[in-house]
C-alpha cells in the first residue's frame, strides 16, 4: 500500500511540472494581453476581441518554439512515475 507521504512527493512533482510546462505559454499570453492591454489604452481602442487573435497566434508559436521541450517535461515525468510503480506498490 502506498504511504501518505509518497501520494504528497508524487503531487508535489505533478504540480511543479505542470507550472514549469505551462510557464512559457502563460507568461506569453500575459506579456502579449499586457501590450495589447496598454496599446488599447493609449489609441483608445475599446474592441474587446482584439486582444484574441494575438494571444492566440503568440501561444501557437511558442507552441510551436518549446512543444518538444514541453512533451519531453511530461515523458520525463510519466517515465518516473511508471518506473517507481513497483516501489509503490510494495510500501507499506
Amino acid at each position: 500500500m502506498i504511504t501518505e507521504e509518497a501520494v504528497l512527493d508524487i503531487a508535489t512533482d505533478a504540480i511543479y511540472t505542470i507550472i514549469i510546462t505551462a510557464a512559457p505559454l502563460l507568461l506569453v499570453s500575459l506579456i502579449v494581453g499586457l501590450i495589447i492591454s496598454i496599446f488599447q489604452t493609449v489609441t483608445s481602442i475599446q474592441e474587446q476581441t482584439l486582444t484574441f487573435v494575438p494571444k492566440i497566434l503568440c501561444v501557437f508559436a511558442v507552441m510551436i518554439l518549446c512543444g518538444s521541450w514541453m512533451l519531453n517535461n511530461m515523458k520525463d515525468f510519466m517515465v518516473e512515475l511508471w518506473s517507481n510503480f513497483s516501489y509503490y506498490l510494495s510500501m507499506g
